[in-house]
């Protein structure tokens, strides 16, 4: 057998962690649905941070009080190229976090569960596909 068919690992590999990432954020954003604590909030300032090509994603940070009185401020994991104006600094925002590990919370309007999708599409995609190649590359020998 020759080694060519190795090559087709990478798009497996590939697909394998683009499919675990959206599984993660689907089953991380259900689980604060189901069991999520909803608090306000507002917007207190936004991380900036730069890609390699220079490119600047701003990622809100929101803070809000837990009803036992603690007061929590956390940034967002979604980044975006321009800030909306309803999520300027100082805005309003509604906030579902989890009570147990506080740090998985949500900004609702802006988190969106459409990359969770985007990346477990796309996983299952290159998974099956570069699936099927091998199979078929393994039956025609």
């Amino acid at each position: 057998m020759q080694r060519e068919w190795l090559f087709s690992l990478t798009p497996l590999t590939i697909g394998v962690v683009f499919l675990s990432f959206g599984v993660y954020g689907l089953r991380r954003a259900k689980a604060l649905r189901r069991t999520g604590v909803t608090a306000k909030g507002r917007i207190v300032r936004h991380d900036v941070r730069r890609d390699d090509e220079g490119a600047r994603y701003h990622h809100p940070v929101a803070a809000w009080t837990t009803p036992g009185g603690l007061e929590r401020e956390h940034s967002s994991r979604f980044g975006r190229g321009s800030i909306e104006g309803r999520m300027g600094v100082g805005a309003l925002a509604v906030v579902r976090y989890d009570p147990e590990n506080p740090r998985r919370f949500e900004i609702q309007g802006w988190d969106s569960a459409i990359v969770d999708r985007t990346f477990t599409i796309l996983g299952a995609l290159f998974t099956a596909a570069t699936l099927t190649v091998v199979l078929v590359r393994l039956l025609t020998l």
